[in-house]
């Protein structure tokens, strides 16, 4: 075996795609910042236990893990850059009011979420903290939006959830822990025998309850789905309040997407989010390109409670999606071999932002591998460019 191979959905990034990347990445982090999201850079290693605290804790099995030879200490390479960025706001800045954080940067999965997926994805994303109301789902939505049409990416399908639909039937019918888990793990795979069985398991609930939780698996779909929820789940104050948030949210956000729907059973998150979610999909991909949601809890376990949302994208996935960028082709020069005037030329050309690329002494007959179209020669005294 090659000693050079790459591991399986590990790959290297060639120039075109590198470039095309990096500009998105740019145009996007510009936008967050006009919105007053502040750059932070966590670090790549930390120990375990920091990075599988609060909403790291689903990605434990996503994590690479060494042995620190320092403390003996177990490290983790972050999967995930949202707990970290909470650890920030929650322990670091300490700011009262609201915060506002974005970030840019490699994790590492030690298992592809997808077929199609790598496992060093590039995350960039943005995180609201300190404010617990609509008005800040409703920004980091439309952030997520206006962020994905940057990007290049259209025909927007928005997937709409909340996960104290089946949190407050647990919490109502008192539904035991180890059930309530079963029932999780059902309804994530929407596998309608096993919710059956696991319903008709459960003696001390509600009729109500029990039809609540068969049905939730089939409540996905257009408005409509959020009148039928009212009339088929039993009336608790948690469920209420989320079905009529998740009305105000989609009638606010269906005019600027190309489709929406609610999706009552998406318990994505469900061990860290707290209130609604949120899921983009594009043409020719089957998964979502963009997730996002409230944790409010999330910085209780970093020492300071907060409420807090955000999302997040893959931007070597939006990348494979749009239509490149051409890699600007540049300006050949001759090696300026102390010549004080060509040299001002090649400099005052690059601060105007042209890519000069200079010949070195003996490589003249490997032009072709050179990205140019224009060249720069000496004409009565004077360094102008021609067109090749």
């Amino acid at each position: 075996m090659r000693e050079w191979i790459l591991p399986e959905y590990i790959e290297d990034i060639l120039p075109a795609e590198a470039l095309h990347i990096e500009h998105m990445r740019r145009r996007v982090l510009d936008c967050l910042l006009v919105h007053g999201y502040e750059l932070v850079g966590p670090p790549l290693l930390e120990f375990v236990e920091s990075l599988l605290t609060g909403s790291g804790g689903d990605s434990d099995l996503q994590m690479f893990k060494v042995v620190d030879q320092s403390s003996g200490r177990m490290m983790g390479l972050r999967a995930d850059m949202t707990p970290q960025v909470a650890r920030i706001d929650a322990h670091l800045l300490n700011r009262k009011g609201v915060t506002r954080l974005c970030y840019a940067g490699s994790v590492l999965h030690s298992m592809p979420s997808g077929l199609t997926r790598t496992r060093e994805p590039l995350q960039i994303g943005a995180e609201l903290y300190g404010h617990s109301g609509l008005e800040s789902d409703m920004e980091i939505q439309r952030l997520m939006l206006e962020s994905l049409a940057i990007a290049g990416v259209g025909k927007i399908h928005l997937d709409l959830g909340h996960v104290a639909v089946f949190r407050g039937l647990v919490k109502g019918a008192g539904i035991p822990t180890e059930s309530e888990a079963e029932l999780f793990r059902a309804l994530q795979a929407k596998d309608h025998h096993a919710l059956g069985n696991l319903c008709g398991r459960l003696d001390n609930i509600d009729m109500q309850v029990r039809q609540g939780l068969l049905i939730l698996p089939d409540l996905y779909g257009d408005e409509k789905i959020l009148e039928l929820a009212k009339k088929a789940l039993p009336p608790y104050p948690d469920i209420i309040k989320a079905l009529d948030e998740l009305q105000l949210m989609g009638s606010q956000l269906k005019a600027i997407v190309d489709t929406l729907a609610f999706d009552l059973s998406d318990l994505r998150g469900y061990h860290y989010h707290s209130g609604l979610v949120f899921a983009a999909y594009t043409r020719n991909c089957s998964n979502a390109i963009a997730l996002g949601g409230r944790y409010d809890e999330v910085g209780k376990a970093f020492g300071r409670a907060r409420p807090a949302t955000g999302f997040s994208m893959d931007l070597r996935e939006l990348s494979g999606l749009v239509q490149r960028d051409l890699c600007p082709k540049g300006i050949l020069a001759p090696y300026p071999a102390g010549n004080s005037a060509l040299e001002g030329k090649i400099e005052q050309l690059r601060s105007e932002g042209s890519v000069v690329i200079v010949e070195l002494p003996g490589h003249e007959q490997t032009q072709e591998t050179f990205n140019y179209d224009r060249r720069l020669v000496l004409r009565d005294g004077e360094w102008v460019i021609t067109e090749i």
